[in-house]
């Protein structure tokens, strides 16, 4: 009897120790064919496997509706605490309902959320990148570039810019885009916008676009402005091709014009220590990913509590200028994680070894 109790004891203590589940959080992510995305959902995966966290990680492709069915089969998979990098913020307040009908919680990352979704209950978050500024830092370079180099290059302080664009209605696209132009306005410039389209975050649909725009434009252009990494190193390829380069780097580029991105990914800072990206803008994939995934973890293990910190971040206090972190009544609920400039005189911090 003595025996059947002790061996009784041992599985109660081995269950104790070993039987624990796993806290599970959901993945939903937007498509990892885009590096930034791919390089966001990598950090995932890491910090998962140091927390112990169950991840269950679904791309998907760039289709809302694919995400919203991948939701519901998480869901009943008993899933409930989420990190999501939605394909559209109109979607984000159905996601959110869903998830607060079996009692769990999401961080919204990347792609921001609406103001309806964090509404819909204090266990959703805001943990992203604020984009004007990414469009703001841009300005920044751009005007600083023209400083450093021959007045030739932009005479009577006229930039003559072709704009890369991303998928049009994106909340990155339409801030950054617009916090530039308006940045370069701002400081002085005359801005002609010789031409602009979409390439959807894609290198190859941007190296298409401006194959087209130097048979169109060549000589009537002095910079090439982007939104993300992936169409300015495409737009690095076309001028490379058409050998639209100088004889020497001095400016920062062999190329001979300026090609600014936003990202900051690894191949993209490679390109700037071969001198043909001038310059990026850091968006913060280790920064985002993780800042969601502490959210999240913390609600999974139920520590979470008003004023928690993710990432070393506090959330936000007073309203901004971008949604949903301009509304008073979700502003807690937001975690801004910073961009950063990246230039010749800095890129190598943020190579890795």
């Amino acid at each position: 009897m003595k025996k059947l109790i002790v061996a009784l004891l041992i599985l109660v203590v081995a269950f104790g120790a070993f039987g624990q589940a796993k806290p599970v959080i959901g993945a939903l992510i937007r498509n990892l064919d885009e590096q930034f995305v791919a390089d966001y959902a990598a950090n995932l995966k890491v910090l998962a496997a140091k927390a112990g966290v169950e991840l269950k990680l679904l791309d998907s492709r760039s289709d809302q509706a694919t995400q919203l069915d991948q939701l519901n089969t998480l869901i009943t998979q008993g899933v409930k605490y989420f990190v999501i990098v939605p394909n559209q913020t109109e979607a984000t307040e159905q996601m959110a309902k869903a998830i607060k009908a079996v009692g769990g919680g999401a961080a919204f990352s990347n792609i921001q959320p609406s103001v309806a979704a964090l509404k819909v209950g204090p266990n959703f978050f805001l943990a992203s990148s604020p984009e004007s500024v990414a469009g703001s830092i841009q300005a920044d370079i751009i005007d600083n570039y023209f400083k450093k180099n021959p007045a030739a290059l932009a005479p009577g302080k006229t930039i003559n810019a072709l704009f890369l664009l991303g998928q049009l209605g994106h909340p990155a696209q339409k801030y950054r885009t617009e916090a530039v132009k308006n940045g370069l306005k701002a400081k002085g410039y005359k801005l002609n916008v010789i031409a602009e389209d979409t390439a959807n975050w894609k290198p190859d649909e941007a190296q298409q676009k401006m194959d087209a725009w130097i048979a169109a434009y060549n000589g009537k252009f002095n910079i090439v402005i982007t939104n993300n990494d992936g169409m300015a190193l495409g737009a690095v390829e076309s001028l490379l091709t058409a050998k639209y380069t100088k004889a020497d780097a001095k400016d920062g580029t062999i190329l001979k014009v300026p090609v600014l991105g936003v990202d900051a990914t690894q191949v993209a800072l490679k390109s700037m220590a071969e001198d043909k990206l001038y310059a990026t803008v850091l968006q913060d994939s280790v920064g985002q990913s993780s800042t969601a995934f502490e959210l999240a973890l913390a609600m999974a293990t139920g520590k979470y509590k008003p004023g928690f910190k993710a990432w070393g971040l506090s959330p936000e206090t007073k309203p901004g200028s971008e949604a949903p972190a301009n509304d008073a009544a979700v502003i807690g609920q937001c975690y801004l994680v910073p961009f950063k400039a990246v230039t010749k005189e800095n890129y190598k911090s943020f190579m890795t070894k």
